[in-house]
């Protein structure tokens, strides 16, 4: 094979496989992604609130901008160092489901609710799911198992709509 062809195979094939491997690497419905629910006003995921702590401690835990890491473009904050270095060991295993968006509202209407109430909240198989009050949260985790599927089938379609539709909180809080 020459040189020319062999220049345009490598040209043509090596884009295609480093969007295949982006696109395999980000195959899990309801994971956490680039539309990461940082409310109104705070531009920080979860508002602040350690989301290791929800795994580790069982509840919601204020994190600290000194233990603070950005993943996916979003500033997150830990209570500690070691929480900050769990998150950044695996982000996907302790990132909220629904790019913590309210997942009762995912599930229910196919919608968001931006402010969610960090101490609202479900680990339900090992995933965090934060819900806008904690009424709410007790009733999404009583119907889990049909919550949990049509919020997978949901979420797709309002994380498109989001990327649409969304504010620039950064640059509007920045004024």
């Amino acid at each position: 094979m020459n040189n020319a062809i062999k220049s345009r195979l490598v040209r043509n094939l090596v884009p295609a496989a480093i969007f295949a491997v982006a696109a395999t690497a980000g195959t899990g419905l309801a994971c956490a992604d680039d539309s990461v629910n940082t409310g109104y006003f705070g531009g920080v995921a979860i508002m602040g609130y350690d989301t290791v702590a929800y795994f580790t401690d069982g509840k919601a835990v204020k994190g600290s901008e000194e233990f603070s890491t950005d993943w996916l473009g979003t500033p997150w904050h830990f209570a500690t160092k070691k929480h900050q270095q769990m998150f950044v060991s695996d982000p996907v295993k302790y990132a909220p489901q629904y790019g913590g968006y309210c997942a009762a509202e995912v599930a229910g209407s196919g919608s968001v609710t931006v402010n969610v109430d960090p101490e609202a909240f479900k680990i339900i198989d090992g995933k965090l799911y934060l819900i806008y009050d904690a009424g709410n949260a007790n009733s999404f985790a009583e119907g889990a198992s049909d919550l949990v599927r049509t919020g997978d089938i949901n979420w797709p379609i309002v994380k498109a709509e989001l990327e649409v539709d969304q504010p620039n909180w950064k640059l509007i809080n920045a004024q």
